[in-house]
């Protein structure tokens, strides 16, 4: 039997619904539900008995779990004995994420990366990160989106949340900001080539269909930048808004305008030590700031 449906066995049985194998996997729901189907149509015997609160295993599926179960426990061993010969991991790991997630989240998570582990060598991408990592090209992503790609084998961060901010120099000279006439503000927004994968991009289509923008622009990091410089207001993450001590926010979370944050890399690079490595490091160290991110700060 091929050991990987034994992994997905084991995580049905040990999850108990597609959902939650799909979460020990890293993998969608749909991609565990068509696995199964593969699984037992190829074996012949049906391995679960599927009912509204989950999953139940057959006399066939408890005699798998029961290898896959004694079979994970070795590969554990086998992973902790190799561990052992090569307590500081060395070579190559390339990332790519977006300029903004780069310059105003993930600094100083790298910087303490390299310091833990100097043998790593970071090669970063700020380029189209998931075609990079479809290609190869990459060895890692962190990508926004509210549709991650099946076939990357993906892990949720958190969700980005977003809302209003300007310069506080900005705000001394228009005090007079109200959220309910947003219209009367001279606004920074992306343009039509951006506008699809924007923050904030529905509110601006709803709220600010008649204003006219002193300046569009096809980038995010561009936008936080002439904000920062006092250019207007605009819709900014809360990752960046709440961190920047030049930026004062004018609005409670946007609602509807979360993305959410995924690390994501190819099914068959996973198992490389250091990349397992630096997408653990990476998750540990994000789930440290996931308040900032997902704007939990009060207004």
């Amino acid at each position: 039997m091929d050991w990987d449906y034994l992994r997905y066995v084991h995580a049905l049985a040990t999850g108990g619904t597609l959902s939650r194998a799909g979460e020990i996997l890293g993998v969608h729901q749909t991609t565990v539900l068509r696995r199964l189907d593969q699984i037992e149509e190829q074996l012949g015997v049906q391995l679960f008995e599927r009912n509204r609160d989950g999953l139940v295993m057959t006399v066939a599926g408890e005699t798998a779990f029961k290898e896959a179960d004694r079979l994970s426990h070795e590969m554990e061993n086998l992973e902790q004995k190799l561990a052992g010969q090569s307590v500081r991991p060395e070579g190559k790991v390339r990332l790519a994420t977006t300029d903004t997630l780069l310059n105003c989240l993930l600094n100083p998570v790298l910087s303490d990366l390299v310091a833990v582990y100097p043998g790593i060598q970071l090669e970063l991408n700020t380029g189209n990160e998931v075609n990079s990592l479809s290609r190869r090209d990459v060895d890692l992503a962190l990508h926004p989106s509210n549709q991650p790609p099946e076939a990357m084998v993906s892990r949720r961060v958190a969700t980005i949340g977003s809302a209003i901010y300007s310069a506080v120099q900005y705000m001394d000279c228009n005090p007079d900001f109200d959220p309910k006439h947003p219209e009367a503000q001279a606004w920074v927004m992306p343009d039509d080539s951006f506008s699809h994968l924007a923050t904030g991009a529905r509110w601006y289509q709803k709220n600010l269909k008649e204003s006219q923008p002193v300046i569009r622009c096809n980038s995010l990091y561009s936008m936080y930048s002439l904000i920062r410089a006092g250019s207007g207001v605009g819709v900014l993450p809360c990752y960046i808004g709440d961190a920047d001590p030049e930026l004062q926010r004018l609005s409670p979370p946007i609602k509807g305008e979360g993305i959410d944050l995924w690390l994501l890399t190819h099914p068959n690079l996973r198992q490389g030590a250091r990349i397992r490595l630096v997408m653990e490091f990476l998750a540990e160290k994000l789930e440290g700031v996931r308040p900032l991110i997902e704007c939990e700060r009060e207004n």
